[in-house]
């Protein structure tokens, strides 16, 4: 395992890269106001099994494939990217559903259970600056000498993940917070719904237009 004085300096690098605004928290804060805490706070759920699965994938090999293959890096961006964006077009199609919802219509709450915890597995998967961060961070924080290399790795990428679902779900819970009180007058939720539609459709094109 790694020593005490690795974890403090992986906890540290962590804690700061979850907090840097990214795809992962602007992706959260944008579903927190289009659906809503539940869906959320799935998303962040769902979000955090993509990261942890980036993490594992890391560990065996595959992250250090993308990081030397520009093609791989491209096509897993332009992806991530293309489907942030379709959310954020779908949101603002949408947006009354989010009012419909939040008034008791059950049935459509139920059905986007599944469908968001999906979401958020998507968007972790496909978010390749994870993937570099892990490439390029893990191994400094792995004990040679203790052996089991992968397994560290694999370890550390679990704790990740563990911090980013917590860090995510109190933005959520604020975001979500925010959307209630807009949601007193429904007008409020409509255009709410659109900003956060507009914001994930901003964070798709970044994500496109960053190198």
């Amino acid at each position: 395992m790694p020593t005490s004085s690795q974890w403090v300096a992986f906890l540290v690098a962590s804690i700061l890269f979850i907090q840097v605004p990214g795809p992962s928290l602007l992706f959260t804060i944008g579903r927190a106001l289009t659906v809503g805490r539940r869906e959320a706070l799935l998303s962040v759920a769902g979000n955090a099994i993509g990261v942890t699965t980036q993490a594992l994938l890391v560990a065996v090999g595959l992250g250090a494939v993308v990081a030397a293959s520009v093609t791989a890096y491209t096509v897993i961006k332009l992806a991530g990217a293309a489907y942030v964006i379709w959310l954020g077009i779908q949101a603002i199609r949408h947006r009354r559903e989010a009012r419909e919802a939040m008034a008791g219509h059950g049935a459509l709450v139920t059905a986007g259970r599944g469908h968001a915890l999906r979401v958020g597995v998507l968007v972790g998967l496909t978010n390749p600056k994870t993937i570099l961060f892990f490439v390029a961070f893990l191994p400094q924080f792995v004990n040679t000498g203790a052996g089991h290399v992968d397994a560290q790795m694999a370890v550390l990428g679990t704790v990740f993940g563990a911090m980013a679902l917590c860090s995510d779900s109190v933005w959520a819970l604020l975001a979500a917070r925010a959307r209630e009180w807009f949601a007193r007058k429904p007008a409020r939720l409509d255009k709410l719904g659109a900003t956060g539609g507009v914001m994930m459709v901003g964070l798709g094109a970044a994500m496109l237009a960053s190198e």
